[in-house]
This record gives C-alpha cells, structure tokens and sequence, in this order.
C-alpha cells in the first residue's frame, strides 16, 4: 500500500453549503479513519483540505473518496492525489 495525499479545492461559492455538509462527511471520514484508510484529514485555510490516505495509487486514493458527501453535494470544485513519501513521522515505511 502507498500514502496518498489528496487536496480538496472547494468551491467559493458554495461555503455556506460547505458548513451545512460538514458534520457528515466528517462522519464519512470517520469511518474511513476506523477502517484503517485514512490516515490524516484538516483545511488548508477556508478553502482547501487535505486527506491522507491509505491506496495503491492515487487514483484508488480519489475513488475512495468518491463516497464524500461535499463531493457529492457539489461543494468540491477539484480533488488531487499524489503519492506521498512521509520519510519522517509515524507514517514512513
């Protein structure tokens, strides 16, 4: 299994939906983090987040998130996944 990093760009005119969304894909991340695939998550600022998870390319790193509810509401405006090499920290191999 490889770290994959994701950032979630939001879209700025869809915060208040955002706020309203939270509280649940909190909980879908939960689940995630319960299950051993997600690693880390947190904003970057008002506008961006970062998920760390746990896949076997980045690709498999977004289509774990699929099931997001910001995503499916809309408020995601574009996700990026790279493979990410933690060399320090609890993470690195």
């Amino acid at each position: 299994m490889t770290t994959v990093a994701v950032e979630y760009i939001y879209d700025a005119n869809k915060l208040d939906l955002l706020a309203q969304v939270r509280p649940k894909h909190r909980e879908h991340l939960r689940s995630l983090f319960d299950e051993g695939k997600l690693l880390a998550s947190g904003p970057l600022g008002s506008s961006h987040a970062l998920l760390i998870v746990v896949a076997d390319s980045p690709e498999e790193g977004l289509a774990l998130l699929t099931g997001d509810p910001l995503l499916e509401a809309g408020v995601i405006e574009s996700r990026t996944a790279r493979v990410w090499n933690p060399v320090i920290g609890p993470w690195n191999n």
